[in-house]
């Protein structure tokens, strides 16, 4: 574990970028390449019983249309005697708006889509439930969260607080679209996509296509955004890879943004009642805590998650956390960046602001005196918590101190009425296994490979500040080989894990080298660098591979992940449990007539144990801060009823947060190494990035006005 701080170093990828010669998915060409198009289903529920192509095959340059009958059917029954399976047929079962139902394959892109346009479909169409409150959904409960016995805790509390939150559909909108190339050749397919999990990937396009997964390889360089779209498989891949397949050719499909809101997962509509009772001392003693939300039919995002961060953020010894799917006929809902905390956060954080309201107390000193080293939930201490640290130390940058108590009290000269918030936020800090290989060659390069993805986070930049912090190497000739399921075995990168799972990896790759150097040296004193002593004693290069574990996990995790399993290890450890946690202050100014909201200022400090990259870790929190604001303040996803689809599916309607609507935001760390999470001591940041601050937004709304205002977006119309 390192004890000094790492040095602010610029991102390694920045002058490729800004020059424009970065090669994401999209950009990747091949002589004789189709461009495909999908064909969305038109009805929300129902049966397909037939597709027209004949139009669509005379529109010049289409090469072939794909339907249902191109694709593999399914598995055979394991039995010896059970019957054949049927034989491919274009019926259909549609299970929403939006479904892929056809491919059609052109020499042009323009072909492509005038192509896709010209097909007719046909449906029996069937009844569908749209929204979480529609006629026919249904409701499914799931596991519950429990600590201590808070029925007993609640009935003994002096004061209670209890409240009804809500939170939208919300779409990602990176600005890459999803795509994907698919290359097959000499009996191997090779897919370029943009995706955070190129094994599974991998794995399910082998599924689905009756494939050896031995002669699939997926690479994904760089991706232009993902916040948790590209996790998991995508819908279009199994589709491009079969059409490369069957035509012999390189297939290329890009998604069109409209397309992608009705088929890749989303930030669920999700409803939160919070009750939280304290002891005459002001100590929170209990809280019960409800979560629901829109669910498909067959999706597996649990409602329980919602519990992972609130149990964990205070000293609550007594919590009930109950939660429900309510089951609809939409496109299943996913991971979105801080996925269930950005909604949970927001509610108990209200929550508690509210309760601090009620009891005459500051909300940032009722904050620090519900203090804990404990996960309630496990009853294991925590690994490391400075959230209290955040709470001061951004209270001091924040000018905390000269705030007025009283909501409604701080107007500027015109008028302006002036409003200061603050909220916690905590993650979960987890670790997956990671395979590494370290070559140092002769000739002034240095190439190191392991699993991860870089979706601009800046993970090859960590990456990099070990190795050159760590070994006397060329710095204008290091490659990171990540996203590459041809160069080492791929987690997938999500959930805060990706640095966690590389730089141990790459610490242990450094000490491995360095050992392996003074084997060849042999205590000789060799003149310059690594590479210059590599030629000094003529040896070409000098390589080596390690394996690293999250606490925990044993040689299984390394096999699962070769294998292309899900493995990643935490927050509960066999002996404690890891968090990162953050603190955010905020100050918003509401103007009197038009009630516009701006945000001049924001300070956040987050405890994510060793900042190895300061550079792209303050990048993490600021682009965090600015979704909170945009999820807070501008964000909805507005669904037809009608037809079960999205109105609002493009950048031109989904209002996300511009440059005028931020200004300061004052970033800063801990920097404190966990003893127990790694061996380079950091903890995960880009989810936590965004955990708390839309609440810091709402409580500073209501310090500014004093309407509590508990369903977001929060609009003009709110505060009229």
């Amino acid at each position: 574990m390192t004890a000094a701080p790492f040095k602010d170093r610029a991102r390694v990828d920045a002058y490729d970028k800004v020059r424009g010669t970065t090669q994401y998915a999209a950009d990747i060409q091949f002589p004789r390449m189709l461009y495909a198009m999908t064909v969305p289903s038109h009805v929300a529920k129902g049966r397909m019983t037939a597709i027209v192509t004949d139009a669509a095959m005379q529109v010049p340059g289409v090469v072939r249309i794909l339907t249902p009958t191109d694709f593999p059917p399914p598995p055979e029954p394991t039995g010896e005697d059970g019957p054949p399976p049927p034989p491919p047929t274009l019926e259909m079962k549609i299970a929403y708006r939006g479904q892929p139902i056809a491919l059609v394959l052109a020499e042009t892109l323009e072909a492509a889509v005038q192509g896709a346009e010209a097909i007719r479909q046909r449906f029996a169409d069937a009844p569908f439930s749209s929204v979480i409150d529609s006629e026919g959904s249904e409701r499914e409960p799931v596991e519950d969260w429990v600590a201590g016995n808070s029925e007993q805790a609640m009935a003994g509390a002096v004061t209670t607080i209890e409240a009804s939150y809500e939170s939208p559909t919300q779409h990602h909108n990176p600005i890459e679209l999803l795509t994907t190339t698919a290359v097959w050749a000499d009996g191997r397919l090779t897919i370029y996509e943009c995706s955070q999990g190129v094994n599974v990937t991998k794995g399910s396009v082998a599924a689905a296509l009756r494939l050896d997964p031995a002669i699939v390889d997926v690479k994904s360089a760089y991706i232009g955004g993902g916040f948790g779209q590209k996790g998991l498989p995508q819908r279009q891949t199994a589709l491009v890879a079969q059409a490369a397949i069957l035509t012999g050719r390189p297939v290329k499909l890009v998604l069109p943004r409209g397309q992608i809101f009705h088929v890749a997962t989303y930030r669920p509509n999700s409803r939160h009642k919070v009750q939280i009772g304290v002891d005459a001392t002001g100590k929170m003693i209990a809280a019960n805590y409800h979560a629901e939300h829109e669910q498909s039919r067959t999706g597996f995002f649990s409602p329980a998650e919602y519990h992972e961060s609130p149990i964990r953020m205070y000293g609550i010894e007594n919590y009930r956390g109950t939660a429900a799917n309510i089951r609809i006929d939409r496109q299943a809902p996913g991971y979105m960046r801080a996925p269930h905390p950005q909604a949970s956060c927001f509610a108990f954080e209200s929550a508690v602001d509210e309760l601090a309201y009620k009891l005459g107390r500051d909300p940032v000193a009722f904050r620090i005196e519900n203090d804990t080293q404990i996960d309630h939930k496990t009853g294991n201490p925590l690994s490391s918590r400075f959230l209290n640290e955040c709470l001061i130390e951004g209270a001091r940058r924040f000018g905390w101190e000269k705030r007025s108590d009283a909501p409604g009290s701080m107007k500027a000269a015109d008028g302006t009425q002036i409003g200061w918030g603050v909220a916690a936020g905590c993650y979960p800090s987890m670790m997956p296994p990671a395979i590494a290989t370290l070559r140092i060659n002769a000739n002034g390069s240095t190439r190191f490979a392991t699993s991860g993805h870089e979706m601009g986070q800046g993970i090859r930049t960590a990456i990099a500040a070990i190795l050159i912090e760590g070994l006397d190497i060329s710095t204008d000739k290091l490659e990171v080989v990540i996203g590459d399921t041809t160069a080492a075995p791929q987690h997938m990168t999500a959930g805060s894990w990706g640095t966690a799972g590389a730089i141990p990896g790459a610490a242990k790759a450094v000490e491995r080298m360095r050992a392996a150097v003074a084997e060849l040296l042999e205590g000789r004193q060799v003149a310059g660098n690594l590479h210059q002593q590599l030629a000094s004693v003529r040896r070409p290069f000098l390589q080596v591979e390690v394996s690293e574990l999250g606490p925990g996990q044993n040689a299984d995790a390394i096999a699962a992940l070769r294998q292309g399993g899900f493995v990643v290890a935490g927050p509960e450890y066999p002996e404690f449990t890891t968090m990162s946690y953050i603190a955010h202050f905020v100050e918003v100014r509401i103007e009197p007539r038009t009630r516009r909201i701006r945000m001049p200022r924001v300070v956040s400090i987050a405890d994510c144990g060793r900042v190895v990259s300061p550079r792209t870790a303050g990048s993490q929190i600021r682009g965090g801060v600015v979704w909170a604001f945009s999820a807070a303040l501008r964000e909805a996803t507005e669904i037809d009823r009608r037809f079960g689809g999205y109105l609002n599916n493009d950048l031109a309607d989904y209002v996300v947060a511009v440059n005028a609507d931020i200004g300061e935001i004052d970033v800063g760390f801990v920097d404190k190494p966990d003893p127990l999470a790694n061996s380079v001591g950091l903890k995960g940041l880009g989810e936590v990035a965004m955990v708390g601050a839309s609440a810091a937004i709402t409580n500073a709304v209501f310090h500014a006005t004093g309407k509590r205002l508990r369903e977001l977006p929060i609009r003009i119309e709110h505060l009229l």
